[in-house]
């Protein structure tokens, strides 16, 4: 994990960095790729009981956390290979990147996330290890 930081006000705010580990997806980068790259399908991933207040569109996705507004957009496609992706509306600023990585078996996508978060440093301390561990999760599922 890198760790960049700076002052923002009286909060001295950290640009952390979370890389999931990589897995092997049993599907083309092509198939797999698609399955992200709208932000519609991603409304079907969620759990029936927890889509409520989920908005998408072919860009975006929306919804309530907790009380929490938050919002991600698509900020770059790369063909079968990344999608980028960036806060719009949430309570702090951060990326991901979603990687699909070709393979010599054309069936099978190397697939790893990464996620950049500016956080202070009691946000770091109590979220930075569910970041890792949720991404985790994330490959662990798609394996």
């Amino acid at each position: 994990m890198e760790i960049l930081s700076f002052n923002l006000g009286n909060f001295r705010m950290i640009m952390a960095e979370f890389k999931s580990k990589k897995g092997i997806v049993s599907m083309p980068p092509f198939q797999l790729y698609m399955s992200f790259v709208d932000m519609r399908n991603l409304v079907q991933m969620i759990p029936e009981d927890k889509r409520e207040g989920v908005t998408a569109d072919y860009d975006s996705i929306h919804a309530t956390v907790q009380g929490f507004g938050i919002g991600v957009k698509v900020i770059e496609r790369v063909p079968y290979s990344l999608i980028g992706f960036e806060d719009d509306g949430s309570p702090f600023k951060f990326s991901l990147a979603m990687h699909f990585d070709s393979l010599a078996d054309q069936y099978k996508t190397e697939f790893s996330i990464e996620v950049e978060a500016e956080l202070n440093f009691m946000m770091k301390a109590v979220l930075g290890s569910k970041i890792k561990s949720a991404l985790d999760q994330v490959v662990d599922a798609m394996v």
